[in-house]
């Protein structure tokens, strides 16, 4: 289980090579995940969204690129300063697990690349289901485990061995990928995610798969109607 504060200093340490560590270990292709992601929530004018773990601002810039008011959070203060420079405007210094927003603000949250490090994700979830209005959607876009074995097996030799030393290279912080390599291949795998979104509140949970399985977009509703307060 990862450890909040010793994330945050992780975090705040590759601030300033982050996007480009994307760019190059997803070869060029997160860009697309995050458009598709816009595709599959459906979003327009007139959505107001929570953008959590929103690290450099990327998924916030594509959401509002769509015409939705989004308010971009995340507790790494240097990820934030780089996501004001790239012209995120509404950004908010938040921990997951204790989100500073009112029950049912918005109509839509997302989460790209940040589940993984929650140290608790239940109560992250539940967090993210508390601040949807009834009816609102979740998407949580993140790294998953390909199906097919022998790409499988190959993707987790990459992630094993060539993403530590590529994130060295470029960051100088072998330590901060190591952590990306075992988180993600220590995530719940696409079903077990789906029981997960289930078990924290959320119906009609579903998954599309991008790059053969490498990355995964859960979706989900927060009930119209809770089961306590169902007639």
């Amino acid at each position: 289980m990862p450890v909040a504060g010793e994330v945050r200093g992780m975090f705040d340490a590759i601030a300033g090579r982050y996007d480009l560590l994307n760019r190059v270990l997803s070869l060029g292709t997160d860009h697309s995940w995050r458009r598709r992601t816009c595709d599959a929530l459906e979003v327009g004018p007139g959505c107001f969204a929570a953008d959590l773990c929103c690290g450099t601002g990327d998924l916030a810039l594509a959401l509002e690129a769509r015409g939705a008011r989004v308010v971009a959070a995340d507790f790494s203060r240097k990820m934030l300063a780089v996501a004001a420079r790239k012209g995120v405007t509404r950004l908010a210094e938040a921990d997951c697990l204790r989100l500073p927003f009112r029950d049912a603000s918005f109509d839509l949250v997302t989460v790209a690349f940040g589940a993984r490090n929650l140290t608790d994700l239940g109560t992250g979830l539940r967090e993210m289901r508390r601040v949807l209005k009834p009816g609102g959607r979740i998407g949580v876009l993140e790294f998953a485990c390909p199906p097919g074995p022998i790409f499988r097996r190959l993707y987790m030799a990459y992630l094993r061995w060539a993403v530590p030393s590529i994130g060295a290279a470029i960051s100088g912080r072998r330590s901060a990928y190591t952590y990306l390599s075992t988180s993600i291949r220590g995530f719940p795998d696409q079903p077990r995610m789906r029981e997960i979104l289930a078990e924290a509140g959320f119906d009609k949970v579903r998954h599309l798969d991008f790059a053969r399985g490498i990355a995964a977009l859960y979706l989900g509703d927060r009930p119209v109607t809770s089961p306590s307060t169902a007639p």
